[in-house]
């Protein structure tokens, strides 16, 4: 596997690790007991922490890429093992 599509496989692993992290550990106005700004959406966060999210997600895409890359090394799970596929047609 070459730099190019480590680096590809990593970015596309650490932006849906980083939608999967948002929700996680976020306060709405009403849960932390401050009052909402006139135009404020009841459900805006009030403690949103981005460099939380990416150290999250960081973590997650670093774990997630480690198994994908063993996988791809050992071969522990190929396309021929996947039911309702032959990849020699």
């Amino acid at each position: 596997m070459n730099l190019y599509a480590i680096f590809a496989i990593y970015f596309l692993m650490w932006v849906i690790s980083a939608f999967i992290m948002l929700p996680f550990g976020i306060r709405t106005p009403d849960e932390t007991g401050e009052v909402l700004l006139k135009g404020q959406a009841d459900s805006a966060p009030s403690n949103f922490r981005p460099g939380l999210v990416m150290l999250r997600a960081t973590i997650l895409a670093t774990i997630l890429f480690g198994l994908y890359y063993a996988n791809y090394v050992q071969g522990w799970v190929t396309l021929d093992m996947l039911p309702g596929y032959s990849a020699a047609q």
